[in-house]
């Protein structure tokens, strides 16, 4: 079999010539067209609302702060999860989306439901 094969090639230099060509400059432009990631985004769509509160506990902001938030947060279109973090002056709040949520999108549905948040504080 590789006889065989050995003995084609090298009677049919020309043409030999001609494909290995073609599969070459077939590679190169393939390379130029195809888009290609070297470190792909595989995590999730999440926003990460981090509010400071100098000088308080971490009870306190967790009761005035963080769960307000959280509780506004899932109430929000697409949301997958809401996780909360609570600390000595700081409380994040991340928001992660379900896959396939525009980044974007994501961003504006959480201003939205935060000035909301805002609006009911004023309120009442």
């Amino acid at each position: 079999m590789i006889e065989r094969t050995i003995d084609w090639c090298s009677a049919n230099r020309f043409l030999l010539f001609f494909g290995v060509l073609g599969l070459v400059l077939a590679g190169v432009w393939s390379l130029v067209r195809i888009p290609l990631d070297a470190l792909p985004d595989i995590s999730d769509v999440q926003v990460i609302i981090h509010t400071e509160w100098m000088g308080q506990p971490p009870n306190l902001i967790e009761d005035q702060v963080t769960y307000p938030i959280v509780t506004a947060m899932l109430a929000a279109p697409h949301v997958k999860a809401v996780r909360a973090q609570t600390m000595p002056n700081d409380s994040y709040v991340f928001v992660v989306f379900e896959d396939g949520t525009d980044i974007y999108w994501a961003r504006s549905r959480v201003l939205e439901y935060l000035d909301r948040l805002l609006a009911s504080f004023r309120l009442g």
